[in-house]
């Protein structure tokens, strides 16, 4: 973690060169006064939870994320020159300014547990009258896409600016109620000044004022070496639930800064991450809200396999507001047993105005057809790498089932007995009859229904339609350069979005390593990726994940290196500090999902649990610890000198566990004291161990005890630290 920190000797100007710290709700971000004359320090902060409440407009206007302003720090001297670091392992930015007057000593982080941004800081002589201020930003939605909505549309009032004994704050309230307050504190002891601030936000009855003071005050009536001992225990008994280690630097520390991203972005008992995590760029733009016909979706896999069920705010939000899915539901379908999810909402999955997915086969249909589905597959994750069978009965099974209720009133029987489905619309290509992704959203949702009822042991009477379903969906659509977007409608030239090859990933209706699939798969993904102009970031890591179930491991480092590196694409590009941008606009879903190609490279764990099945011939070395499996397995391992050296796999359920472990030569399977554990090949490149629950296997070389601690594998070459270094 120390060598994954990120470094700043440059000045940063906006959010896309900026250091940044949140807990999931509170964000921050730290940059130059661009406007100022050389002097002045901003602090730029946001909230997951501050959104309107204007639900007669769609989501991204009228339940879109609200500005709340910035600190700025105001000093005597022009800055001369910086030196900051970002500490991964403790989640907190430390460092130094230089001054034409003097020099300031600061640190800052925002509490894990209390939504507190702390500010330590100590002056020099000449920079002794170093001023904060706060300066509220207007409260208005900064989307343009249909603006202003119909019966326009009125900002929110200016925010009142008061003080209460030594606590300042803006209160901001909102047209529809309630509001959001932003409260602050400075504290001086000696030279050293500390200077608390909370945003609290109240809806509808509540401005936040009275809770955002008495966290501020709380917070300065607390040691602060007491808070920052509780902010840092969090944060490294957080990193500690897993480890990665590649030889490629540059990678490395790509994948812990990713990381450290979603334990600043996401909870469980938090808002499920918007385009812009939690925080907020100071120009806005048009991304205001949650978008789930691909970002939310490809944001959250990682937080599973790394071991972090803890970040899963997707399980919960389904949990929480399934009762708003209707809400998406053309009116017409609107029959209690019928759930879609439209884009962009809010948390809450509130669409907003009359927004919905359409209706197939008309002129009102959309790309968001497969949007709950694709949503839902993220709870079967969640199920799948903990078996937890709560998820499956009191989450996936209910919604999924209303969620292809939708999709089963419009499929209807051809001439040559399939069932097919009208004009829908593959996500940003093209319209098309029979559209392979909603097809492929319609038999994963089959087939998890009727696995599910047989495992929940429910007799449930849509079974029959069910399987009726998944016998006569039409094929795919497909000719030689693969698997079509639907009916008679090819690829159309470049395309960012992979939607027409969701059978393959993530859903694994086809597997590489059933030879039938290979040809389709192969000639499907080569098409696919021939032409990369119009490719976002996502675009990179999804085709690194492709490449990795491939086992075409110099691809998928080729894909990932590409976007990692900075290149710019379609003007999007991926920045200094990790963060992403499409023109001006932050998305926070692209570097997420390249950091789970990272995990993709050194495991892959569905139906079989597959070791480093995709390593660069560069990375002679690579060592993992606590990586977690579908079947409810803890995987470590370690490659040396160019091969598998040894695996060990603990089973939390007791589910079969199938092994391609790549180890050369003869093996020994033993539990963890030693003793020989039953195992039988199981095809030509895999084995099957007899593991019961909170069993442990350890695989290795025949005769060898092997040294089972986590590495930090040595480099294959200089990489530079991210940041502005």
């Amino acid at each position: 973690m120390k060598d994954a920190r990120m470094v700043w000797k440059q000045l940063p100007d906006s959010w896309q060169t900026a250091p940044f710290l949140a807990n999931a709700r509170l964000g921050v971000q730290v940059y130059r006064d661009v406007n100022a004359l050389g002097n002045v320090l901003k602090f730029m902060l946001s909230h997951t939870e501050v959104q309107d409440q204007r639900p007669q407009w769609e989501a991204a206007i009228g339940l879109s994320r609200l500005p709340i302003g910035y600190f700025t720090l105001t000093m005597a001297g022009s800055i001369t020159s910086i030196d900051w670091e970002l500490d991964l392992w403790n989640a907190e930015l430390t460092g130094a300014i230089t001054t034409t007057q003097g020099h300031i000593e600061f640190s800052a982080l925002v509490l894990q547990q209390q939504s507190v941004l702390l500010v330590s800081m100590v002056p020099s002589a000449g920079e002794s009258a170093a001023a904060w201020a706060f300066v509220p930003l207007p409260s208005h939605t900064t989307r343009k896409v249909r603006f202003p909505p119909p019966g326009g549309y009125e900002g929110n009032p200016p925010a009142n600016i008061g003080t209460s004994g030594e606590t300042h704050y803006a209160e901001q309230t909102m047209l529809a109620g309630g509001g959001y307050t932003t409260a602050w504190q400075e504290k001086r002891e000696g030279t050293r000044r500390l200077i608390a601030a909370n945003v609290n936000y109240g809806y509808p009855n509540s401005t936040g004022l009275g809770e955002a003071m008495v966290a501020v005050r709380r917070a300065l009536a607390t040691p602060p070496d007491t808070l920052v001992a509780q902010h840092r225990h969090w944060w490294n008994r957080f990193y500690t639930r897993s480890f990665v280690s590649v030889p490629d630097k540059w990678v490395q520390r790509f994948y812990w800064i990713q990381l450290y991203k979603m334990g600043s972005s996401t909870r469980a008992d938090a808002p499920v991450m918007s385009e812009w995590g939690p925080w907020f760029p100071e120009v806005g733009n048009s991304w205001t809200a949650v978008w789930w016909n691909l970002n939310v979706q490809i944001s959250y896999p990682l937080v599973q396999i790394a071991n972090h069920a803890e970040l899963d705010a997707v399980t919960s939000a389904f949990r929480r507001f399934e009762q708003n899915l209707p809400l998406s539901v053309p009116p017409e379908y609107r029959d209690g047993q019928t759930y879609a999810l439209s884009h962009p909402g809010d948390w809450t999955l509130r669409p907003g105005g009359t927004r919905s997915v359409g209706v197939p086969g008309t002129t009102s249909k959309t790309d968001q057809t497969g949007n709950l589905v694709w949503g839902l597959h993220n709870v079967w994750l969640a199920y799948r790498h903990s078996m937890d069978k709560s998820i499956l009965r009191d989450v996936l099974y209910p919604i999924l089932g209303k969620a292809l209720n939708f999709y089963s009133k419009f499929l209807t029987e051809g001439n040559d007995g399939a069932l097919h489905l009208p004009l829908t619309r593959s996500p940003e290509s093209a319209d098309a009859e029979d559209c392979t992704y909603d097809l492929s959203l319609i038999r994963w949702a089959c087939t998890t229904l009727i696995d599910s009822a047989q495992l929940l042991r429910i007799d449930d009477p849509r079974l029959p339609r069910w399987r009726d379903i998944l016998a006569r969906l039409v094929p795919y659509h497909r000719d030689e350069r693969g698997i079509l977007i639907g009916r008679g409608v090819a690829l159309p030239g470049s395309h960012r979005h992979f939607s027409h090859m969701l059978w393959f990933y993530p859903l694994e209706e086809m597997s590489w390593h059933r030879p039938g699939d290979r040809e389709i798969i192969q000639t499907t993904f080569d098409h696919w990726t021939s032409a990369r102009d119009q490719w976002a970031g996502y675009s990179f890591g999804a085709a690194s994940t492709m490449a990795s179930r491939m086992g075409r491991a110099e691809d998928a480092l080729a894909h990932l290196r590409f976007f990692l590196d900075g290149n710019i694409f379609r003007d999007s590009q991926l920045m200094p500090n990790t963060m992403y941008r499409e023109g001006t606009n932050l998305a926070s879903e692209s570097p997420i999902a390249a950091a789970q190609s990272v995990l993709d490279m050194v495991m892959h764990g569905s139906s079989t649990i597959d070791v480093f099945p995709s390593v660069s011939n560069t990375w002679a070395d690579a060592s993992f610890s606590q990586l977690r499996a579908q079947g409810a397995f803890l995987v470590d391992a370690s490659r040396r000198n160019g091969g598998t050296e040894w695996i060990r796999v603990h089973s939390e359920a007791g589910s079969p566990l199938v092994l391609r472990h790549r180890i050369a030569g003869d093996i020994d399977v033993r539990s963890e004291c030693g003793r020989p554990l039953r195992w039988r090949q199981e095809g030509a490149d895999a084995i099957a161990i007899d593991l019961r629950k909170n069993d442990t296997a350890i695989i290795s070389r025949r005769g060898q005890i092997p040294d089972m601690s986590p590495r930090n594998v040595p480099a294959n070459g200089n990489a530079k630290s991210w940041g502005l270094p």
